[in-house]
Parts: structure tokens; C-alpha cells; sequence
């Protein structure tokens, strides 16, 4: 765990992939705990100590995850998503270059809880949630890609399901389509920014991950045309 940003409010942390945001059936210690217990021997705090979760990332995801420290920030902060008025930029590793140099893509997604798996059409069913992000083609080595994405709606596996359906899964990611596993079990795929008007103070919070310690995500962020 990596405290990347703290004030009276607001931690913001990079994740390391592997591990859970929030509590879920498999019973492993979530990020919001940990949180908890660094909160209360970092200020010396007696009984409960409030970490609010607002929003998720993947368990095979790395990257910036926003938590609020007092309930104030949480409910203005969970309206901010709403309204999207935060915005997260995530950065990809693709096996495939994908079809255009930019883009911007719109599908359907429906989520099965059986396999916790999504699916994109390109048509609206029955059950399905409208999802639309955009891409751009930031650098490239011989073998790999790297994309820039930004979200305009959070679904489930977003990311994953829509790159998946143009033809360029996200390096490691079996769920989706790639033909082989990290040796980690991550997935190339970072939150690596996160730019939003702090809910308490009003002052502009812009935040950047540091890349993950290996050379394919140096590489090809050296090479990128930011």
C-alpha cells in the first residue's frame, strides 16, 4: 500500500494489483482495512476510525484509488462521480494496435454475476448498460501498445469488455481475450491520473500513479508522446 496523497479529507492511494478495495466473498483483507489501521497508528486514534470507499478498481488492476476521511468528503465526493466530475485517465498494454489511432466507443454492457464477466454489444438489451469511453494510441514497441483511456461511465470491466471487443485485450487479461497470463496475475491496465475540485477546499487536486516497476511499462512510456 502506497499513500500517494493525504490532507484532512481525502487518500488517495496506488494499488498494487492483487489486491481488493472493498470486502467480498473470498474473505481477503480489503484496502479500505488496511487503511483503517494505518489511520489509527499514524494518528494514535482509540476506537473506529472512518474510511469511506469511493470507487473500485478491478482486482488485477493497479493504480490510483480515491478514500475519504470524513463523511463530508465521501457524500460530495460520491456526487462528483455521479455527475462526472472527476476524471481518471487509465493507461493499457495491448498485444493488438487497435483499429484507429483515436477513438471513441460506445457499446452495451451486460454483466453475468455466474462467472463475473461482462459483455458488450453494439445494441441495447434487455438488462444492459450504456458505456462510453475514449482511446488514444500513445506509443507502440515491437511487440506491445500502449493506450491512453478516459471514462465517461464506470461499468464493470469496462475497460477489459470494450478494448476486448475491438480486437486489443488488455496484456494478461484471460478473462478478456489474451492468450497469456502475467506471471503476477495482474493486467497491463493502470489508473494512472485522477484530476477533480477537491470537494472541502475547492482546490484542483491532479494526481499521477508512478509507473509499476517493470521495464515493458518504462519502455513504452518513454516512448510515448504525452
Amino acid at each position: 500500500m502506497e499513500v500517494i496523497y493525504e490532507d484532512n479529507h481525502l487518500l488517495i492511494v496506488n494499488k498494487v494489483p492483487g489486491e481488493i478495495v472493498q470486502g467480498d466473498k473470498t474473505g481477503d483483507r480489503p484496502l479500505v482495512e488496511e487503511l483503517k489501521e494505518w489511520l489509527k497508528v499514524k494518528y494514535n486514534k482509540p476506537g473506529n476510525v472512518f474510511c469511506g470507499v469511493v470507487h473500485r478498481l478491478d482486482r488485477p488492476v493497479g493504480g490510483l484509488v480515491i478514500f475519504a476521511k470524513t463523511s463530508k468528503a465521501l457524500a460530495r465526493l460520491n456526487e462528483m462521480f455521479r455527475n462526472g466530475e472527476v476524471k481518471k485517465t487509465y493507461w493499457a498494454i495491448t498485444r493488438n494496435a487497435p483499429p484507429k489511432q483515436e477513438d471513441t466507443l460506445t457499446h452495451y454492457i451486460t454483466s453475468v454475476e455466474r462467472n463475473n464477466k461482462s459483455y458488450a454489444s453494439p445494441i441495447e438489451k434487455k438488462g444492459s448498460q450504456k458505456a462510453i469511453l475514449s482511446y488514444r494510441h500513445i506509443a507502440s514497441s515491437e511487440r506491445y501498445h500502449l493506450l491512453e483511456i478516459n471514462l465517461m461511465t464506470g461499468r464493470k470491466h469496462q475497460i477489459r469488455v470494450q478494448l476486448s471487443s475491438i480486437g486489443c485485450p488488455i496484456k494478461g487479461d484471460l478473462k478478456y481475450g489474451d492468450k497469456r497470463s502475467n506471471p503476477d496475475g495482474s493486467i497491463s491496465l493502470i489508473a494512472h491520473r485522477i484530476e477533480f475540485i477537491h470537494p472541502v477546499s475547492g482546490k484542483e487536486i491532479d494526481v499521477t500513479a508512478p509507473l509499476p516497476d517493470d521495464n515493458l511499462w518504462k519502455a513504452l512510456a518513454s516512448g510515448c508522446n504525452e
